[in-house]
């Protein structure tokens, strides 16, 4: 008799344990990952960036199809990129900040 409470417990155990969800590594999109950090409010300055370096560096977040490069009245770069089979919005301040929407 005392073997079945022990056996129930011992299942209700492994059960638990399996049961347990792993946490998932969220999923990081390349232009997240690199320095820059996507999403970061662009201050406006005296940029001193030219479109060859905003290119490469956008280029080397994961942007890809990068077209309509202007320096705007602020100082900042500003453009379409695609990123993950979406068109974009893209900026770049004169700290090397990326934004994208």
């Amino acid at each position: 008799m005392r073997a079945l409470p022990l056996l129930f417990l011992a299942l209700l155990a492994s059960t638990a344990a399996g049961a347990a969800p792993e946490p998932a590594a969220p999923a990081v999109a390349p232009a997240e990952r690199a320095h820059g950090a996507v999403g970061a409010r662009l201050q406006p300055g005296a940029n001193s960036f030219t479109e060859a370096q905003v290119r490469a560096r956008l280029a080397a977040m994961g942007f890809s199809e990068i077209a309509d490069l202007h320096l705007d009245g602020q100082g900042i770069w500003r453009g379409r990129a695609g990123h993950a089979g979406h068109t974009l919005a893209v900026g770049m301040d004169f700290r090397g900040e990326v934004a994208a929407e």
